[in-house]
């Protein structure tokens, strides 16, 4: 009978006598589903917003999706690109320094967060988190016009956008955070809707990843444990000092000590990890890192490796004398010491589930030792004290050849500073503080334009115009005594202030711009010539026998030192030089650019292979556009 009575309770409407309690009861209920609303309102960017009709909901869920899909994209290419959606200034290296201001990885460049520029200065260029959000910011804001509504004005509905679009982003450890401020206007027949706000939230380690990035970072500038591993390597796979007892000279063969040593540390590298015992060799035990952290290198990375002393490809050592006394056992020593530069990069992936951040270093050792380390913190890259003296108003003008306006990228060089401008308008116009210098640079910088440079002193200000060359792509077609040629070829195109190199067959094509060039072009096939092994006399003044010795008197002892036989197996079998000015008629009426050149007697030996190179230098190009 009580079931039964409660069931009846159950079945009535609540009297304004009935307990307290279960007035309480509805109240949470009321909460809860006030509490829900308001949660699905902020979770689907509606807070603040009107009531969106219910004909009208999915034209504004599919641009939520949109939003999302655009938020995930740009959290990738930070992840990809060690922070960076829109990439800073590039800098190349130089023959002294490898490396340039970005890690070619699979394709795609990834700024350094350490490198050493051509000109040997070390740098910096660590995105902050701020930075980081602001562009991604930008990165959803200029994709909403890309949201397809196709379907939907199928079905009548008008779908308005206005400009401008704001932003406001928030990377949190486990999710980033996404409002956009914008009109967006929709309505079908009687009904409307105004959105002002919109806002997403996807759920990303992109913040956890980077924040350990950073101690990994802030750690290896501390501690250079990677130049540390580095010096290690050195000493076990390359020749770098010691005393060997022993009467030949001692050679190494620099080529394979440089082969030996990029592969040593590829493999040594990837062996790198942040995980393991504290006797674990390869565990560099960051701090306050938990997630997986891999550190990768490969040998087809531009790097660099030198070696001094040395003789062109060999490493030398000779004896240098004899124990007095012990000539009867033929005692003799080589002391042996070679100073080493090397330069490598290393890319630092740190991983969590499916999300991977990651982020290129150099590795620099110099004179067999760790480079002096920076003093351990992640900062940005700033500007020289140069450059923060903007104080000249100047007006930069951009335009191509025929007068069109070209949206450029503006900086200003003076006495190895460079510091970066702005960019010039859609009209190709940029109105902007300068800092002051005598016969500096204006650099502007376009895709598909040879990058500009103009002589201009900014001591009073000014205007400049400048005008860019065209970049065009033209396909290559070499040719040898008049046949299509498909084996391997070095193809040079210089000129006072542009260079291009094409590696033949693996590169078919080349941009270039109006101007005079030096064309040169090598041809090579596969030979074999055998330098044979050759044998030096070295003679040293050693101490005199006996009495004679302690008094300071030497007589001259002489060895034989033996250079191995050589094979050459890829020669100079072809080519030739041009000097040329190419037209910029003759770059945009054309696909093809043919060149024609002769070959030269494939040679067996070293002394036919000096003559090609005479041969060489009397060999012109026939080069057409087609």
């Amino acid at each position: 009978m009580k079931n039964k009575g409660l069931s009846q309770v159950r079945s009535r409407s609540l009297l304004p006598n009935q307990t307290k309690g279960q007035v309480t009861v509805f109240i949470i209920i009321a909460v809860l589903v006030v509490g829900t609303a308001l949660t699905y309102a902020l979770l689907r960017g509606s807070l603040g917003n009107p009531e969106i009709p219910a004909d009208i909901q999915p034209v504004y869920t599919t641009l939520l999706s949109c939003l999302e899909q655009d938020t995930l994209t740009g959290i990738r290419v930070l992840e990809s690109q060690a922070g960076y959606i829109y990439l800073p200034k590039f800098e190349p290296g130089s023959k002294y320094m490898p490396f340039s201001s970005q890690l070619n990885f699979l394709g795609n460049p990834v700024p350094y967060w350490y490198y050493v520029s051509g000109n040997n200065i070390q740098k910096e260029q660590v995105p902050t988190k701020t930075s980081m959000e602001t562009q991604l910011g930008q990165f959803v804001s200029e994709k909403v016009d890309n949201c397809n509504f196709d379907s939907y004005y199928k079905q009548g509905f008008e779908i308005n956008l206005e400009k401008p679009v704001t932003s406001s982003v928030s990377i949190q450890n486990n999710k980033v955070d996404v409002t956009l401020n914008f009109n967006l206007n929709i309505a079908i027949g009687n009904e409307s809707v105004i959105v002002k706000k919109h806002n997403v939230i996807v759920s990303s380690d992109l913040g956890k990843l980077y924040s350990s990035s950073i101690k990994v970072y802030n750690e290896e500038q501390k501690s250079l444990f990677l130049e540390n591993y580095s010096v290690d390597i050195l000493r076990l796979y390359a020749p770098v000092d010691g005393v060997e007892v022993t009467c030949s000279p001692m050679v190494w063969n620099a080529n394979k000590v440089f082969d030996d040593l990029q592969e040593a540390i590829e493999v040594n590298t990837l062996a790198l990890k942040n995980s393991g015992g504290d006797k674990d060799y390869f565990n560099v035990n960051v701090p306050g890192v938990t997630e997986d952290v891999r550190f990768l290198n490969s040998r087809n990375w531009t790097s660099s490796l030198e070696v001094s002393p040395s003789d062109g490809a060999l490493l030398v050592s000779n004896p240098v004398g004899n124990q007095q006394g012990l000539g009867i056992l033929g005692f003799c020593y080589v002391p042996y010491h070679f100073v080493y530069s090397v330069k490598y990069p290393v890319l630092v992936q740190v991983s969590s589930g499916d999300e991977t951040f990651q982020f290129p270093m150099a590795v620099v050792l110099q004179n067999n030792n760790p480079r002096v380390s920076l003093n351990g913190t992640a900062i940005a890259e700033s500007d020289s004290e140069f450059c923060t003296y903007k104080n000249t108003k100047v007006q930069v003008s951009t335009a191509d050849t025929d007068g069109h306006a070209v949206k450029a990228d503006v900086s200003y060089e003076c006495f190895g500073n460079t510091c970066a401008i702005g960019t010039t308008s859609e009209t190709g116009v940029l109105d902007d503080n300068f800092p002051q210098c005598v016969n500096g640079y204006v650099i502007a910088k376009a895709s598909g334009f040879k990058d500009t440079k103009y002589l201009f002193s900014t001591v009073s200000g000014g205007s400049v115009n400048v005008i860019m060359d065209k970049l065009y792509n033209k396909n290559i077609q070499l040719k040898v005594d008049n046949v299509n040629y498909n084996g391997e070829a070095m193809i040079y195109f210089t000129s006072q202030d542009f260079s291009k190199t094409v590696a033949y067959p693996e590169q078919r094509s080349v941009q270039l711009a109006e101007g005079q060039y030096e064309v040169q072009v090598y041809v090579y096939k596969n030979t074999s010539i055998t330098i044979g092994a050759t044998t030096t006399q070295q003679c040293i003044n050693v101490p005199r026998a006996g009495v004679l010795g302690i008094a300071g008197l030497e007589e001259k002892k002489c060895f034989d030192i033996a250079v191995p036989a050589q094979v050459i197996s890829n020669a100079l079998a072809g080519g030739g030089n041009q000097s040329q000015y190419i037209l910029e008629s003759e770059l945009s009426s054309s696909n093809t650019l043919e060149i024609n050149t002769k070959s030269l007697p494939t040679p067996d030996t070293i002394e036919k292979l000096q003559n090609n190179y005479v041969l060489f230098g009397d060999s012109n190009l026939d080069i057409n556009f087609k």
